[in-house]
C-alpha cells in the first residue's frame, strides 16, 4: 500500500444542537469539572457536547508529563479535590448517560500516581447510577504492578490505555513514556481479568510509516487487547509536533481489514476516530462479537 498525503477533511459542526452543547457545558460548569474534549482541543467536541456526552479528565488539568502531541496543560498540579469523585457521578446521573469515559492527566508527583483517587471515582459512580457502563482511560501508573492491581479490583467495564503512538516514535513523542512498559499494562489488565474489555489506540501522521502501524497491532494481538483505535493525529497548538502527513481513508480502511485479518476483535480507524469517541457505540459492538 502506497502512503499518500491527503488534505484533512474540515470538521462539520451541527448548529441544531446548539442547545444541547451548551446544557452539556452548563452541567460540567456546574460540577466544576475538566474533560479532556476541551483540554485536549478534541475535534469531535462539538458533536460529543451535542449528544450530551463528555470525557471526564480527573486529578485537574495539569499534566506531570510532557508528551510532544498533546495539548493539556504542563506543570505541577494541584491538590486533588476530594469531592470531585462525588462531582462527576452527579454529572453522569445528570447527563443520564448510559456509558462513561474517565480519563485523568498523569501525577507522577502523587505517592500512588491518583490511583485510589480513580478507584474512588470509579466507586462513587457505581453508586449513582448501577446500570452505567464504565471505561477508564488511564496513564500507565510508572508500571506499577500492585497500582495496576489496585485499579483493577474496582472492577470498571472498560480500561483503556493508549501506545499513542509506534515503537520507533515513541521516544520522539512521548520521551517520558514507554512502549514496552505500556504494553505491560495492556497485558497485565488482561491477564488479571481475561473478561474485560482492553482498548489501545494510536495517532497516525507523526512520520510512521505501513509496516510500524501493523507492527503495533499485531504488539496489541499479542497482549489480548479487544479495541484498536486509529486516528489523525491533529496539531492542538503550535508548541507541539508538526503533523508529518495527513492519512486517507483508504489506508485506514486497509488497516482495519488487516486488524481484522489478523483477528482482532474490533478496530475504529479515520480521521477523527479517538480513543473516547463513540465508545459506547463500539463497545456494544465488541460484546456483541463476543455473544457470537
Amino acid at each position: 500500500m502506497r502512503q499518500q498525503t491527503h488534505a484533512v477533511p474540515a470538521v462539520r459542526i451541527d448548529l441544531s444542537n446548539a442547545e444541547q452543547v451548551k446544557k452539556t457545558r452548563t452541567i460540567l460548569a456546574d460540577y466544576g469539572l475538566n474533560t479532556i474534549c476541551d483540554s485536549g482541543s478534541c475535534p469531535n467536541i462539538h458533536e460529543c457536547y451535542g449528544s450530551l456526552t463528555a470525557t471526564f479528565m480527573v486529578m485537574g488539568d495539569v499534566c506531570t508529563r510532557g508528551c510532544r502531541f498533546c495539548g493539556v496543560k504542563k506543570g505541577l498540579p494541584r491538590k486533588l479535590n476530594d469531592s470531585e469523585p462525588e462531582m462527576v457521578a452527579g454529572a453522569v446521573r445528570e447527563l443520564n448517560l448510559a456509558h462513561v469515559v474517565i480519563t485523568s492527566v498523569t501525577r507522577d508527583d502523587l505517592d500512588d500516581c491518583g490511583v485510589s483517587h480513580f478507584v474512588e471515582t470509579i466507586k462513587k459512580v457505581r453508586e449513582l447510577n448501577p446500570g452505567t457502563v464504565i471505561e477508564v482511560l488511564i496513564p500507565d501508573f510508572g508500571g506499577d504492578e500492585g497500582l495496576i492491581e489496585t485499579l483493577m479490583q474496582a472492577r470498571p467495564d472498560v480500561i483503556g490505555h493508549n501506545l499513542e503512538t509506534t515503537a520507533k516514535l515513541h521516544h520522539l513523542i512521548r520521551p517520558e513514556a514507554s512502549y514496552s512498559r505500556s504494553l505491560k499494562v495492556l497485558a497485565q489488565v488482561k491477564k488479571s481479568n481475561p473478561e474485560i474489555c482492553v482498548k489501545s489506540g494510536i495517532m497516525l501522521g507523526l512520520g510512521e510509516n505501513e509496516n510500524d502501524v501493523i507492527e503495533v497491532m499485531m504488539d496489541l494481538k499479542e497482549v489480548k487487547c479487544d479495541i484498536i483505535t486509529l486516528g489523525q493525529y491533529l496539531r492542538p497548538t503550535g508548541k507541539q509536533v508538526e503533523v508529518k502527513r495527513y492519512v486517507a481513508q483508504e489506508e485506514y480502511e486497509s488497516y482495519r481489514i488487516t486488524a481484522e485479518r489478523m483477528g482482532i476483535p474490533l478496530i475504529a480507524a479515520g480521521t477523527y476516530v479517538r480513543s473516547s469517541y463513540k465508545a459506547n457505540e463500539y463497545y456494544k459492538q465488541f460484546i456483541k462479537k463476543r455473544k457470537c
